[in-house]
């Protein structure tokens, strides 16, 4: 396997600060570079990150590929995350409701707006962030929506939101505390912080190991658990209040799992495994993806 040379190499861990790690996992990024890249397991909190990172990650997003950018449906891959997308988007409008019925919504790592649009016409505010040009410049144009930058962040109004949301954001994101803490700033006091993360501990991702997709390396910085997600809030007086699984990931991971493995039998077998995986996950709720719900202590 290649491997870029330009690397950064994490020296603490990304939520405890721990310098004593262990190596947990060698894999490659099957999605884009076909490069290999390492993951590491900290002594002291048992949080997983890849380590080193390439000092450039913006490289590893600019592909046509990367369906969380793309508005255009290509092959069974891109048919299939449409299709979940929109019906995960119904899911989340029925989530947030349970707990706020309307207000102020920011949702970081809005990608193309499709979620602002739905929450929007449910007469939401809505403001979305987003890194990628192509993304935020999409959702501006064609829903006409309010898609800042990360850096803008910094520049919004404290207390003014009742809804935060981060959907497979947070494991993307460099500085883990420092993204908390503007969460913290902004939400209202009682507001709501919904977070969606893979989840290592899965059924899924010990089946595939290096080949699970939801790796995603480099793309993926932090490989979360739910105990090791819940140790990362504590520190900021956050608390989880509830967790469901994304039971659609399964299926769409398994496929994409898969098709790394070269398996000519891809779809009956990432069928096969994503059902096994979410079946396996009742007993223990460590699903392939879990939606966490978390208030201020």
């Amino acid at each position: 396997m290649k491997q870029n040379k330009e690397l950064i190499e994490i020296k603490s861990c990304p939520v405890c600060d721990g310098n004593a790690f262990t190596p947990y996992l060698e894999t490659r990024d099957f999605f884009y570079s076909q490069e290999a890249f390492f993951l590491s397991q900290c002594n002291k909190c048992s949080f997983v990150f890849t380590n080193p990172i390439p000092a450039n990650l913006v490289k590893y997003y600019e592909t046509p590929d990367y369906l969380s950018h793309n508005t255009k449906n290509k092959g069974v891959f891109g048919w299939l995350y449409s299709v979940i997308r929109n019906a995960n988007i119904k899911r989340k409008f029925r989530l947030l409701s349970s707990y706020k019925t309307d207000g102020n919504l920011l949702d970081i790592g809005c990608g193309t707006g499709e979620l602002l649009h739905y929450f929007s016409n449910k007469g939401w505010k809505t403001t979305g962030v987003e890194p990628n040009t192509f993304a935020r410049e999409f959702a501006m144009k064609n829903y006409n929506h309010k898609v800042l930058q990360e850096k803008d962040l910094d520049n919004l109004s404290s207390s003014d939101y009742d809804i935060i949301s981060m959907w497979h954001v947070l494991e993307h994101v460099s500085d883990l505390h420092n993204r908390l803490g503007q969460v913290d700033r902004l939400l209202k006091e009682d507001g709501v912080l919904i977070v969606a993360l893979p989840n290592l501990a899965s059924p899924d991702s010990k089946k595939y190991n290096k080949y699970w997709s939801a790796l995603d390396v480099p793309r993926h910085l932090h490989h979360f658990t739910p105990a090791t997600f819940s140790h990362l809030i504590s520190k900021h007086n956050m608390r989880i209040i509830h967790s469901e699984p994304m039971k659609f990931d399964s299926y769409y991971v398994s496929f994409l799992s898969e098709k790394y493995l070269k398996n000519p039998l891809f779809f009956f077998s990432a069928i096969y495994n994503g059902y096994l995986s979410n079946l396996k996950a009742k007993k223990t709720n460590n699903y392939s993806s879990m939606i966490f719900v978390i208030k201020r202590r």
